[in-house]
């Protein structure tokens, strides 16, 4: 990265734009020892010209083509969604060529661990959950009698911190609010509870994606073990649930509980047997405890939202280093949302580890495409209102940012949506950009702890896997710091470096793998949405 004037940043050497790091009303800057003139207003995380541009010339940004211009522009002009149109250079696996990656030093962590708990298959994870599975949404009634029953009972309910402000509003009585209970079970960090709308209703390819995400979830190194609660004549059946454990999980070996609501017929004995056999589980699993274990063990979801002008500068490549730093551990590390690959494929492609891996990102890649054109979308209206408005003009520009939280190592393997992660590595996952449904996929396919970068502030969680909020500058973390858990806005002010960062992000990833709270975790953001492979972005 390049500063001339610490109030701009010029990214990569071949860039014909810089980034605004603060409001500038305009005037004379000096880039690359030139003089320009800015005659007007250039909001911060925005960008200029450094050059002129004739009608359909490119612009680069992060050293690629990010957008072509739609008039004559003069050196000094701001880029907008006016001025400027979407392009990204096509891919070809023909012209594949070889990807250069030496693992970092990472000399610092090589005999740490973390504190987790070990599976049978060899998994390790940084929690020790239950899990209530519901096979179909007509029991989301009885998931919830059980959910209230059960987090009171065993301690785990928290309190609710409205209820006295509410009961002071209407001038009444005090709100109970009961003292906390210690928790029953000291090994187990909680009870989990999957709320859908699937199952039944919709085609049989929607239930059994459904299935197959929920066999992830089953099957989490962060789950101990479930209760499956079927109603019975729905597509998703409990035989066929099995069949797909089988499938994709053939080690698993963890306890389960199966119910069938028209078998047992009482909706109260349903519940009563719900509950009785999950705390007589619970006395079993309560007895693993926590043990170290290698870094090595760690599976780390890579993802982004809510992302302004600053996120492809100071968060997500601090984020990329950590993952480099984990990929040089034997970890695993798993990028999704393949709509924010827009615009960087060819880089992706030559850094795929084979012609294997790289052939299974291009199919999986244009056949989403084709699947957004189709119903007149596509990749290139990805970016959202929040998004344009904080400089990410073009879905280049934020796929060219997005991507820098996979770091510089080869892609070791490519998943497609519900497959189970097995190589230590950069893998992609293809999920839609939306946070939940790409969160929810990152955990479906094993990540242990998610890694969240975000610019504007996003709230969201998920119910197994630990997600780190990490903030691309430094205002957001002031004023929204209920959610966001670590500071990415030193870089953009030259104070930290991107490894420095990066480092500590690590840090972090260990402390929470180790059982330490995240703010997502403090507030009980359970995020959990499947994506239906319909056209989402």
């Amino acid at each position: 990265m390049i500063m001339d004037d610490k109030r701009f940043l010029k990214i990569d050497k071949h860039d014909n734009v810089v980034v605004a790091l603060e409001n500038f009303e305009g005037g004379q800057v000096t880039v690359d020892g030139a003089t320009i003139e800015v005659k007007d207003p250039v909001n911060q995380k925005h960008k200029f010209l450094t050059q002129s541009l004739q009608k359909g010339e490119k612009i680069y940004m992060y050293g690629v083509p990010v957008g072509t211009a739609n008039v004559d522009l003069a050196a000094g002009t701001t880029i907008t969604t006016a001025n400027v149109t979407h392009f990204a250079d096509p891919i070809s696996l023909e012209n594949r060529k070889k990807h250069e990656w030496q693992p970092l030093d990472v000399a610092a962590w090589q005999d740490r661990t973390f504190m987790g708990y070990h599976r049978q298959d060899g998994k390790v994870g940084t929690a020790n959950y239950w899990l209530f599975i519901p096979l179909v949404f007509c029991e989301n009634r009885n998931l919830k009698v059980i959910e209230e029953t059960l987090k009171s009972s065993l301690g785990y309910k928290k309190p609710n911190q409205y209820m006295q402000y509410a009961h002071d509003l209407i001038g009444g009585v005090d709100a109970d609010q009961s003292p906390l209970q210690q928790r029953v079970f000291k090994n187990v960090d909680g009870i989990k509870f999957l709320y859908h709308d699937g199952g039944c209703g919709g085609t049989r390819a929607d239930a059994e994606t459904l299935l197959r995400l929920l066999a992830g979830y089953l099957h989490h190194p962060n789950v101990a073990g479930a209760t499956v609660l079927s109603l019975g004549c729905q597509h998703a059946q409990i035989d066929w649930f099995k069949e797909i454990q089988k499938e994709l999980y053939p080690t698993g070996d963890k306890p389960v509980i199966y119910l069938e609501q028209q078998i047992i017929q009482s909706e109260e004995k349903l519940i009563k047997t719900a509950i009785s056999e999950t705390i007589e589980q619970l006395k079993e699993v309560n007895k693993t405890g926590r043990q170290p274990a290698p870094l090595s063990k760690l599976v780390v979801g890579l993802e982004c939202g809510g992302s302004d002008g600053f996120s492809g500068i100071s968060a997500n490549p601090a984020v990329g280093y950590a993952s480099d730093l984990l990929v040089s551990l034997q970890a695993a590390t798993i990028l999704s949302e393949f709509p924010e690959l827009n615009g960087v494929e060819q880089d992706v492609i030559d850094r795929c580890a084979d012609d294997r891996v790289a052939e299974k990102f291009v199919r999986i890649q244009r056949a989403y495409e084709q699947q957004a054109k189709s119903v007149g979308s596509g990749f290139d209206m990805n970016p959202s209102p929040g998004n344009i408005k904080d400089g990410l003009i073009t879905d280049a520009i934020k796929s060219a940012g997005a991507a820098k939280k996979g770091g510089r190592s080869l892609v070791t393997d490519v998943l497609d949506y519900t497959e189970p992660l097995t190589k230590p590595g950069l893998n992609l996952l293809c999920t839609p950009g939306n946070d939940v449904e790409s969160t929810t996929g990152l955990a479906g396919s094993g990540a242990n702890i998610i890694l969240f970068t975000t610019g504007l502030g996003t709230p969201t969680g998920n119910p197994v896997a630990p997600v780190i909020k990490i903030s691309s500058n430094t205002s957001l973390k002031e004023r929204m710091s209920d959610i966001i858990d670590l500071d990415a806005g030193p870089i953009t002010r030259g104070e930290k470096t991107i490894a420095e960062v990066g480092g500590e992000i690590l840090e972090k990833i260990i402390a929470v793998a180790s059982g330490e709270s995240t703010k997502a975790m403090d507030l009980e953001q359970n995020d959990f949405i499947l994506w239906k492979r319909g056209v989402s972005l």
